[in-house]
């Protein structure tokens, strides 16, 4: 098993993606932080324990990133979540509670203590993961991978023309890792975006007639709806959080090539992510994947 820690800002592919990788025998989940983004601090963090307790896997939680490192923080994209993040369901508050230790400490205190064997998969803004590295650098070597959920390096962006949502809300931190030297691979837009959970799946989700089954049919439905305003004629959602688990599970899901990738700091780009084939520090970026393999290999674990 592959021990992970999950970086989540838990909105509805947030939640898709925390089902898939507890439910994937793969992978050992030995801890989730939360962060800012989809919604506040408070209530990505409490939709992440609803989720913990939806799968039945006592998994710590770990409070982190209430804001971006230096700037103020971009409205929350209700539309697309739903107000606490969970589409229009309102679960009763979770009994479990998060850990006392910061993300960033719980971060540093695993790859010290787990040399070269931790992958992190942020799927939220990269502060938490930024903010562990600014605090104890000598860790940068000692993870295995990052496998990340953001950036649009080859593809137009789905907040602005430019800039994919996760680096649009603080360009600082993502740029900062990505110049660190982390082993990185980005799982942005670019392949993404090839990905779809066809609408008529719900409909197959429903008919098992459990009250989970109805839980996430009726979340991924808001989600789908949010497409169907933005993308007319997507025909269901894009799955951008479960992907970058499917590739901690299985790499071949997608092809990568390897660029330097700068972050746009200032102007209407703001978020913008750039490859260059100069500079040393390289990192990963998906630019091809099998999209119906994954999504096949997704329906069988989700529920």
């Amino acid at each position: 098993m592959k021990p992970i820690i999950l970086d989540v800002d838990t909105g509805i592919d947030d939640a898709l993606a925390i089902t898939y990788a507890l439910n994937s025998p793969e992978l050992d989940v030995i801890g989730l932080t939360t962060c800012f983004g989809n919604n506040s601090l408070e209530n990505t963090t409490r939709s992440t324990l609803v989720i913990l307790e939806k799968v039945g896997k006592p998994v710590p939680v770990y409070m982190g990133a209430d804001k971006p490192l230096k700037r103020g923080i971009n409205k929350f994209p209700i539309h697309v979540h739903g107000e606490y993040g969970l589409g229009n369901n309102f679960p009763d508050e979770p009994v479990r509670k998060p850990e006392a230790k910061s993300a960033a400490d719980f971060i540093i205190s695993q790859v010290k203590k787990r040399p070269h064997e931790i992958t992190i998969i942020p799927v939220g803004p990269l502060t938490n993961l930024a903010q562990a590295i600014i605090k104890a650098p000598e860790i940068i070597p000692l993870f295995k991978e990052v496998i990340i959920m953001g950036g649009a390096v080859f593809a137009p962006g789905n907040v602005t023309p430019y800039s994919e949502a996760n680096i649009l809300a603080d360009p600082e931190a993502a740029d900062y890792v990505f110049s660190s030297g982390l082993p990185v691979t980005i799982v942005g837009l670019d392949v993404t975006m090839k990905t779809l959970l066809p609408a008529a799946t719900l409909d197959d989700w429903r008919a098992m007639g459990t009250d989970d089954a109805r839980f996430y049919a009726d979340m991924t439905e808001f989600y789908i709806q949010a497409y169907e305003e933005f993308e007319p004629g997507f025909g269901g959602c894009a799955l951008h959080d479960p992907l970058a688990v499917g590739v901690a599970i299985d790499p071949s899901f997608v092809r990568r090539e390897e660029w330097n990738v700068k972050v746009v700091l200032e102007g209407e780009e703001t978020g913008r992510t750039i490859a260059s084939p100069e500079g040393e520090l390289k990192v990963q970026v998906c630019t091809e994947v099998k999209a119906d393999q994954f999504l096949k290999h997704f329906l069988g674990r989700i529920l």
